[in-house]
């Protein structure tokens, strides 16, 4: 399996479950990803398992908009290409700033 979010190194913030990453591609002023380290295609493949994965990873959205200072922000999951998934590889957009389209 070739997945670039498996092999992806933090650049903004790591614990044992996730990474936060800037995204490369921004589509606002602040734009990161928050990536589960295991591997999960989309939010068509969770597994009723995988659901403190996804409180998780709302909390660590929420940390890392804590550390950086910013108090506005928007959530995006996006599945599958249609609706703008380009990584096969669950994902959380969380955006900021003057560029943020909506």
């Amino acid at each position: 399996m070739d997945c670039i979010f498996c092999e992806i190194k933090s650049d903004v913030y790591e614990n044992d479950s996730f990474i936060v990453v800037k995204d490369i591609n921004p589509k606002a002023e602040i734009h990161f990803l928050i990536i589960p380290k295991k591997h999960i295609e989309s939010i068509s493949h969770l597994e009723p398992e995988d659901k403190d994965l996804m409180g998780k990873m709302m909390l660590i959205a929420q940390k890392v908009a804590k550390d950086k200072g910013i108090e506005s922000y928007n959530l995006q999951i996006n599945v599958g290409r249609k609706a703008g998934q380009v990584i096969d590889h669950i994902h959380m957009h969380l955006l900021s700033g003057k560029k943020l389209c909506h």
